[in-house]
């Protein structure tokens, strides 16, 4: 019989996950690697919602079992690589006859709070990308992964020293820094399956201005076309980012000071209801940032065309 969780279990340590699945105790309190089938085999029936207090990155191969990430379900192919920030909910509903292999770092914020990578660990966007846009993994990028991982696994079962900790932390921001490389490549690959992805944003703009949505919602969000889009903010952000050089907030901006310029050439109406009609709450809001992107005030501008 399975053992089932309705409501969310807060996890706040490493060792306390392993217990909780049953699997062998930690050499060190802040870190630990695990072969996917190990969990598998040590707690095959657990099923529920849990937070994790840690991060987490996972190398998955051959599950056909589902992962809940917010209010959807994703099935997962093999060769995929997912990450998980400290604080975000996680469910798994698994197969009675589920297949699954590859391996888990697992790693408590502690481990890198007194290194740089504490604070830049914020920049590597893809831990708040959704379940469905983990990383697809070549052979090649998987072995690299897999075996730094080991390496991993390696260094904290062995006895620890004074430099223990910097090779951990070194040896975690190598593999965050590959994955930053093969998210790069993945971006560049899929531009074939995602060839309008660019036309799709211009598209959702001009129909949220055009329709007078800003007048009565405000200001487009970056929020707002990722879920037209089916997308997470970061994800698309970065996405953009790789086929333009500018995010989409940069893109939301563009936008804005075209149908700026274009209304305050072609129409009549005053610099107060152009900046209510385009989303923005104050005038005062519009002509800052029309005058930070044009150097010359909105007003400036228009008469410059008279």
């Amino acid at each position: 019989m399975k053992k089932t969780i309705d409501s969310p279990q807060i996890i706040n340590s490493v060792p306390e996950l392993f217990k909780m699945f049953g699997m062998p105790d930690l050499e060190h309190p802040l870190i630990g690697v695990t072969s996917l089938e190990l969990l598998r085999e040590s707690c095959p029936d657990l099923v529920g919602h849990f937070v994790y207090n840690f991060y987490s990155i996972c190398i998955k191969k051959d599950f056909n079992g589902k992962m809940k990430y917010g209010q959807n379900y994703y099935d997962f192919n093999s060769g995929t690589m997912s990450f998980l920030s400290p604080g975000q909910v996680v469910s798994t509903s698994m197969d009675d006859e589920m297949s699954l292999s590859g391996w888990c770092l697992i790693f408590h914020p502690d481990l890198i709070s007194k290194y740089p990578l504490g604070k830049n660990i914020k920049n590597y966007s893809f831990f708040s990308y959704e379940v469905h846009e983990a990383l697809h993994l070549s052979d090649k990028e998987e072995l690299m992964l897999s075996t730094l991982m080991q390496n991993i696994a390696n260094e904290y079962k062995s006895s620890i020293d004074k430099f223990s900790q910097d090779v951990l932390v070194s040896h975690i921001e190598l593999m965050l820094n590959y994955c930053n490389r093969f998210y790069n490549r993945q971006f560049i690959t899929r531009q074939s399956a995602n060839p309008d992805i660019l036309s799709q944003v211009e598209n959702i703009l001009d129909e949220y201005f055009n329709n007078d949505q800003a007048l009565s919602e405000g200001l487009p969000s970056v929020q707002y076309i990722s879920d037209r889009l089916s997308m997470s903010p970061n994800y698309l952000s970065d996405m953009l980012r790789n086929l333009t050089g500018q995010s989409t907030q940069q893109h939301i901006q563009n936008k804005l000071m075209e149908k700026a310029k274009e209304i305050l050439t072609t129409t009549n109406l005053s610099v107060s209801q152009i900046a209510y009609q385009l989303g923005f709450e104050y005038p005062q809001s519009f002509n800052k940032f029309f005058k930070n992107k044009m150097k010359v005030s909105p007003l400036t501008f228009r008469q410059s065309f008279n």
